[in-house]
């Protein structure tokens, strides 16, 4: 990485780095790991936590005063009450982890004030830093990143992810994929999050969808698709989808085409709107135009949050509006 990065990404480089070294050690001794389940198909191992553990530490040693926003450890590390809050995956793609599987990634936001400023995904099995600062562009290691010019859904390759927690929605799931598979080139699934975000942002994907996710699945490749020219909403195609549990990216043509498809199946509730239910909003965004469904989009949303709220919190965040 030869460009000059700002303090705070060059920190959550470093942070990123060594949790791949970690990552990678454990991955030459994988039936040492202990693992114990979050429920089922549902895993955590201790590479996770030695991984969550330094990253942490790396933060809070050049930024004690920040806040911490991780997966195994939820809001317990970090200043309660920043404006500046860390959004951490240690290990995304646990599951291909265990099995040797070479689709994972480390994931690290920086969010300030609810939106996503700083943002690092590393691939440690191939030694790929994704990386972005608002208003700089992203990048993988020193090449810019931009998304596809693929213009028809029809020519487009999608990604996407099962659900595969008890309690997931498996058959609104089966219908969407069924929509989707029929309408595009193809349709993939490696297994981890973070990495799909960014093959948006580096135009492998022309398009991703996925249910079920949480804030540090999402909120480091969401900027890196943004600044490489690329589009992210919930389902309707409105910016709230950080806590919203479905995401839908792309460049701005198929993404268009991919919320004219999936609006019918949203579970977001418009946050101005406390009596309206999914079913409604669906159908209110229903027969949107790619292009109604891209200035949807671009419309700025309400203003009405205040900080990044605990992990299980589902109220709509808008991490895209400008500072």
């Amino acid at each position: 990485m030869s460009q000059a990065l700002h303090p705070m990404l060059n920190i959550a480089v470093k942070a990123a780095r060594s949790a791949g070294a970690i990552i990678n050690r454990a991955s030459l001794d994988l039936d040492l790991l202990r693992i114990s389940s979050k429920g089922p198909n549902d895993f955590v191992s201790e590479v996770d936590q030695a991984a969550e553990q330094i990253i942490i530490e790396t933060l809070l040693t050049a930024y004690p005063g920040h806040g911490i926003l991780a997966e195994e450890s939820g809001r317990t590390h970090g200043a309660k009450d920043s404006d500046y809050v860390w959004i951490i995956d240690p290990l995304d793609g646990t599951t291909n982890f265990l099995h040797g599987f070479p689709v994972y990634a480390v994931s690290i936001a920086l969010a300030f004030r609810g939106q996503v400023q700083q943002a690092v995904v590393y691939d440690p099995t191939r030694n790929d830093m994704f990386y972005a600062s608002k208003g700089r562009g992203s990048f993988l290691n020193d090449k810019r990143l931009r998304a596809s010019k693929r213009t028809r859904l029809s020519d487009a390759l999608i990604g996407t992810g099962f659900p595969f927690r008890k309690g997931d929605n498996f058959k609104r799931y089966v219908q969407m994929f069924e929509e989707v598979m029929q309408s595009c080139a193809g349709l993939r699934r490696p297994g981890a999050a973070a990495l799909d975000l960014c093959y948006v942002a580096a135009g492998y994907y022309d398009g991703f969808f996925e249910t079920g996710l949480n804030p540090w699945d999402i909120a480091a490749g969401s900027l890196i698709i943004t600044e490489a020219g690329g589009l992210i909403g919930n389902f309707t195609g409105e910016a709230d989808y950080l806590y919203q549990r479905e995401v839908v990216a792309g460049n701005p043509k198929v993404y268009g085409q991919l919320v004219q498809i999936l609006a019918p199946y949203t579970r977001a509730i418009k946050a101005d709107e406390p009596g309206a239910s999914a079913t409604a909003a669906a159908e209110a965004h229903a027969g949107l135009t790619p292009e109604a469904a891209l200035a949807a989009t671009q419309a700025e949303p309400p203003k009405k949050r205040g900080a990044v709220r605990i992990r299980k919190a589902d109220a709509a965040r808008d991490d895209d509006a400008p500072l």
